[in-house]
């Protein structure tokens, strides 16, 4: 974590997401509210970004050119501390709240893609579901986690989809990693995304989405029209409120 004059001990409670149990912890160590520069945008990097929000533990800058709100870095964990966050998650496949959770993506993904379809699940986690859940309809699926699958050669390698479920929220470097993303998916192919998407700015206070450490990028209808706009992806499907597809264009003539 970048140096800061002083830090501050927070208990940290992991929202109830698909019925699982609420953990909180104490180890975790965040810095003090401080000023910081106005920063890039970490996605477009554009130099125009403002305030959007200030609480006891973060600012939040806003882009104005993609509407990308982000936290600046000086507040993001360090990867120790960022690791056994994620490692207090309890998702399994047997766990039948998350895989309905998941179902939002692996249900109309799956109407897309042809039987024995070849996918990477990035950002898979410590108990990867969704890609057991596709291997059941039929298809191939290779994992990549940073923390709890880093294997680089399947980043070598072309797919017919790429899923990101509760990733994209976590990235430092969000342009970065999808221009990445963006080259592992063939003609014709897939990006599926489940992230929340940011609310007004006077429900961005109390919005739950906030409250995780890990989470440094939030997302909006606008931010993911840039990102399709910018990267030669097609329309946007917005699935749900925290579900999109984007899908790659078969190449002409």
């Amino acid at each position: 974590m970048v140096a800061v004059a002083q830090l501050v001990e927070h208990r940290i409670v992991i929202p109830d997401v698909a019925g699982s149990i609420p953990v909180s912890h104490p180890i975790f160590l965040i810095p003090q509210i401080s000023k910081v520069p106005w920063m890039c945008c970490p996605l477009c990097q554009s130099s125009q970004t403002y305030r959007f929000h200030l609480d006891n533990s973060r600012e939040y800058l806003r882009c104005r050119r993609c509407e990308l709100v982000f936290v600046p870095k000086s507040f993001h964990l360090d990867a120790t501390s960022e690791r056994a966050y994620y490692g207090l998650h309890q998702n399994s496949p047997q766990d039948e709240g998350y895989r309905r959770f998941l179902n939002r993506l692996a249900g109309p993904l799956s109407k897309h893609l042809e039987t024995q379809s070849e996918g990477l699940d990035f950002g898979c986690g410590p108990g990867p579901t969704l890609s057991v859940m596709l291997e059941e309809m039929g298809h191939r699926v290779s994992l990549y986690d940073p923390f709890f699958a880093d294997h680089p050669e399947v980043l070598e390698r072309c797919y017919d989809f790429v899923t990101c479920t509760e990733v994209l929220e976590h990235l430092a470097s969000p342009y970065k990693v999808l221009c990445k993303l963006r080259s592992l998916i063939r003609p014709g192919g897939y990006l599926g995304i489940m992230t929340k998407r940011t609310p007004p700015a006077e429900q961005f206070g109390s919005w739950h989405y906030i409250k995780d450490p890990t989470h440094v990028c939030f997302w909006s209808d606008a931010t993911f029209i840039w990102l399709a706009n910018q990267m030669g992806f097609g329309s946007p499907d917005f699935i749900s409120g925290d579900t999109l597809i984007l899908h790659v264009p078969h190449l002409q003539g």
